[in-house]
């Protein structure tokens, strides 16, 4: 054996041994119930990052583990489009590199452009993962966009609409004027901000808002119905001075108003803010939308038409002052703003025309699936969570204004259905000559003609959907539900973990089990395994701006990648955000050398064992007699169970301690230093027993360190030796 061990020769063998033996791909046996992990699928729009390394350091290691317990163990490797992220990335790449956006493109060469940008990213991606170590099964791997998952994806469409979960409505979205597109609730965070808040005169009233631009669409004044300071206004109308001269407006009551907010009287505003469109809805109120979708102020604001909404700010606020019609200015309101996740920039509540989808009933199912136990969280908190949001969940709006993604599985007979917002983002479809009947037909497959009118100038709806919708579908498009080859849902199917970031519960965990409970009728997973955020080891989250961020390749070319795999399970409970830093997994690669140091000295003793008497055969049935032999195999059968016990719960930061701890100081430490002169002695029992209780260690360290474990597993046994990632898991008894 190497003196040095060298992680950069020996990782790369083995991977390339370990595919090209297809250990990675199972053989189905309808005498055993598989185990199954379906990859959250990484977004191919870039590299991988270290929260990528933990997440997939974590379900090799189910896989592996469960693979040596001699189960059917599929894990089934993917990339997702990303949808909006995607697009994003793409077009700063176009606009950075040559200076166009996507209408110069054109529809079907940004397509093609994104696919060929994205496909690129997720071989980098791939070979990202294998380096890491992934034990996937290569033959399966899946890509949300890949064509073959247009029809089951279609045809979920198509049923909650013909079930009436489906509908197409004008509602308040979030917009982003960046991303030219909605956004869900999920795909929106909010950041807190500073803004003046100005307390302008409305006729007999004082009232606050940080958003005098959108004055021109207020249709209403709102009070809450027991404060009594406005009781006697309540259900009449009030006159009032503005920028465009005098206006009148009705008062109306509503639970929704917070007396202590400013002086308990709001400006409602329905087409620019959701508050206030439910309160709109709920007292039949005019939606005045002043604000379109490029941002800037429209022709019902007068002279501020084509104002951006910063600009329009500042210059109403500035023109109030000047008429008197401003009281006073708080300029320290803190306040929570609305923010596009992917780009960063302030979300404008609009109203618009799109799809959304019922989730309450959906959502119902989904809680009592929980409920009966067919799905378990790991750690159980976020079961608590889970029904917090189920709760108090909305309609979903999943049409996206994008052209990255799954189309939308609607066709129109004309132009007449689509709207302003489609052909605004659509230009190449104002130019078709509308001749159709207006037929909306909803299919999971390419109509040939309406069925209404029977002609042929059928226009696919231009939205797409979102990425969400697609990817809630996962576990059971990935194994071929609804398509030509569904053998392996049928055998596979519900998967046994979802491992995931806890900060996607709500984003995906909830959606996949609402979609796979509908569309399957059974739960896509029996384990819910949430893990934490990598941070430093200040607990300070990773950014590129603070310098703390860790790059999973050099990390993994410097030290190996079981340092970096064991450095984010050690010490890590589960659920708990992970510190790492450099020094720990440099404590992890010390590691790595000791137990190679270790294999070296069992490897020596052998040598001399066979040198001065015959070949050294390890006997696992063997009974020692001396008392320190005894101690050190009793005490490793209670280890062995209780490392067993903790992989079966999915307690693995407990398994790599016990591990470290039992190898560095129990074995090295303790019990070689005590048997070193009986070793030189060629004292058999003491070899036998050494050998047996590392070569154990080495198989249940293996899912952990599978790269290291696995050549000394050959340097010590021979090169016929049965591979680690197959061979079985130790048993309690000896």
């Amino acid at each position: 054996m190497d003196k040095v061990y060298k992680h950069q020769e020996v990782e790369k063998k083995w991977y390339a041994f370990w595919e090209k033996e297809g250990f990675f791909t199972p053989k189905t046996d309808p005498k055993k119930k598989p185990y199954t992990i379906i990859m959250p699928p990484p977004n191919a729009n870039g590299y991988l990052h270290i929260g990528h390394a933990a997440f997939l350091t974590l379900e090799d290691i189910m896989i592996r583990y469960h693979r040596m317990k001699g189960e059917v163990t599929l894990w089934l490797p993917g990339a997702d489009h990303a949808g909006i992220l995607t697009q994003v990335v793409f077009e700063r790449k176009l606009e950075k590199e040559e200076h166009k956006s996507r209408f110069d493109l054109g529809r079907e060469e940004f397509v093609r452009r994104s696919m060929e940008f994205t496909l690129k990213n997720k071989e980098v991606m791939e070979r990202q993962m294998k380096a890491i170590g992934a034990s996937c099964d290569w033959s399966r791997e899946s890509f949300t966009l890949d064509p073959k998952f247009n029809k089951p994806i279609y045809q979920t469409f198509k049923n909650l609409y013909d079930d009436g979960f489906l509908y197409r409505d004008f509602r308040m979205i979030n917009w982003c004027v960046r991303c030219s597109t909605a956004l869900s609730d999920l795909e929106v965070v909010y950041k807190e901000k500073k803004d003046p808040l100005y307390y302008i005169k409305y006729g007999p009233f004082v009232l606050a808002t940080v958003r005098p631009e959108t004055k021109f669409g207020d249709t209403a004044v709102a009070v809450h119905p027991q404060d009594r300071r406005y009781q006697k206004y309540i259900g009449k109308e009030i006159k009032a001075e503005g920028l465009l001269g005098k206006f009148s407006l009705k008062v109306i009551a509503d639970q929704a108003v917070d007396p202590k907010f400013g002086t308990g009287v709001v400006k409602v505003t329905p087409a620019h803010d959701p508050d206030d469109f439910a309160m709109g809805q709920r007292h039949h109120l005019e939606v005045k939308q002043v604000i379109d979708f490029d941002g800037r102020l429209n022709n019902k604001t007068g002279p501020y038409k084509g104002m951006t909404v910063e600009a329009a700010r500042k210059k109403t606020a500035e023109d109030l002052k000047k008429k008197g019609l401003i009281e006073k200015i708080d300029f320290n309101y803190s306040h929570n703003v609305a923010v596009c996740e992917r780009c960063q920039t302030i979300v404008e509540p609009l109203v618009s025309l799109q799809w959304f989808i019922k989730t309450k009933p959906l959502a119902q199912r989904a809680m009592e699936s929980v409920k009966k136990g067919e799905i378990k969280f790991k750690p159980e908190r976020f079961e608590k969570n889970f029904f917090i949001w189920m709760e108090n969940i909305r309609d979903w709006c999943i049409s996206r204004q994008l052209w990255w993604g799954h189309r939308i599985p609607v066709w129109y007979c004309g132009k007449k259905n689509l709207s302003q917002l489609q052909l605004l983002m659509n230009p190449e479809l104002t130019k078709i000559k509308d001749e159709g009947c207006g037929e909306i037909i909803v299919s999971a497959k390419t109509p040939q003609t309406c069925p209404k009118c029977l002609k042929t100038n059928l226009i696919q709806d231009p939205d797409t959907l979102d990425t969400w919708f697609s990817s809630g579908q996962w576990p059971y498009t990935t194994l071929g539900f609804a398509q030509d080859d569904g053998r392996d849902f049928e055998y596979f199917y519900p998967t046994s973990v979802m491992e995931t970031g806890y900060e996607i519960l709500f984003f995906w965990v909830a959606r996949m089990i609402m979609l796979g409970l509908y569309s399957t009728g059974k739960v896509p997973f029996k384990l819910v395994y949430l893990h934490g955020l990598v941070r430093d080891a200040f607990g300070q989250k990773m950014s590129k701006s603070k310098g703390n961020v860790i790059d999973p390749l050099t990390v993994i070319d410097e030290y190996g990648a079981d340092s970096l795999r064991m450095s984010l399970v050690y010490g890590t409970s589960v659920g708990s955000d992970v510190k790492l830093s450099e020094k720990k997994i440099e404590a992890m690669r010390n590691f790595g050398n000791k137990i190679w140091n270790m294999a070296r000295f069992i490897k020596m003793n052998m040598e001399f064992f066979e040198k001065n008497n015959k070949k050294f055969n390890p006997d696992i049935n063997y009974l020692p007699k001396n008392s320190d032999d005894k101690n050190l195999l009793k005490k490793f059968k209670m280890l062995t169970k209780l490392i067993t016990k903790n992989m079966d719960t999915y307690r693995f930061a407990p398994v790599a301690e016990i591990l470290y701890n039992f190898l560095w100081h129990e074995l090295a430490d303790i019990y070689i230093e005590k048997v070193k002169e009986r070793l030189k002695n060629n004292d058999y029992e003491a070899l036998n027993t050494l050998y047996q209780a590392y070569m154990t260690c080495m198989v249940m360290l293996h899912p952990f360190m599978p790269h290291i474990t696995e050549e000394i597993n050959k340097k010590l046994t021979g090169e016929n030796a049965k591979p680690l990632i197959i061979t079985p898991w130790p048993k309690n008894e000896r």
